[in-house]
């Protein structure tokens, strides 16, 4: 099949503590600042554990919204959603320099996450504050969002991103935590549905229909109790077809 290079993040400083065990079997990773989840002691010591893994270092702002996990839309202004961004990546960028590190991406939270794939206000927002940031950040964004043609017309440098965990509907976003396949636990599934976006760039729907999809980089979420387990065994099964993860 020949070597391929992939990135796997995970989400972190959300309140699990397994940061430690999860570093050693990713690339990036997406910390929490504050929104959701997340605390400058938090984020201070998931900085340090990045650095010492060499795991490229992300921020995951949301929703300020700790009472659902930034997992519910909030109707905030245009104005409200820009500051509220904006102080979580300054309260971020702020630790980065104490921990003399670099910030590579942003990837959005949960319910902002889900707004950007189809709400243009929200998406262009996130654009804005991307394009207050000093220097070059790249962008994770999915594969036919919104958020993806805003940013390409903007010139601000993207990631494509799907999700290794999550089940996907025929237009690609995410089948709903609410209901009850939302989540791919089992390991042999989890394996096989990256393999199949990897190698062939498709995803099985929720429906069964296959559909074009890119992804450079492939998220675990860190936040339920399988994480480690499904991490080391996907990371030893892609090394066994030469997909190496960088």
């Amino acid at each position: 099949m020949g070597n391929r290079i992939i990135d796997i993040n995970a989400d972190v400083g959300e309140g699990l503590n397994n940061e430690a065990q999860v570093m050693p079997f990713i690339s990036s990773c997406n910390i929490a600042c504050g929104g959701h989840a997340g605390t400058l002691e938090t984020m201070r010591a998931v900085v340090r554990l990045a650095k010492q893994h060499n795991v490229k270092i992300g921020a995951h702002p949301s929703y300020p919204d700790k009472a659902n996990f930034g997992r519910t839309t909030m109707p905030l202004s245009c104005a409200d959603l820009f500051t509220t961004m904006s102080h979580q990546i300054r309260e971020f960028m702020f630790v980065l320099r104490e921990e003399n590190a670099m910030l590579h991406h942003i990837k959005p939270h949960g319910a902002l996450y889900n707004d950007c794939v189809v709400n243009d206000k929200v998406a262009a927002v996130v654009i804005e504050v991307m394009k207050s940031i000093a220097y070059p950040v790249k962008l994770y964004v999915p594969y036919g969002s919104v958020i993806e043609t805003l940013a390409i017309k903007s010139n601000i440098p993207i990631v494509y991103e799907a999700f290794a965990d999550r089940n996907y509907n025929e237009n690609l976003t995410l089948v709903s935590r609410s209901k009850k396949n939302a989540l791919i636990e089992n390991a042999d599934e989890l394996f096989q549905h990256v393999f199949e976006m990897i190698v062939h760039q498709k995803v099985k729907t929720i429906n069964g229909k296959k559909v074009t999809i890119k992804a450079d980089t492939f998220c675990i979420h860190g936040d339920h109790s399988k994480t480690v387990d499904l991490l080391q065994n996907l990371t030893e099964r892609l090394k066994q077809y030469h997909i190496q993860i960088l």
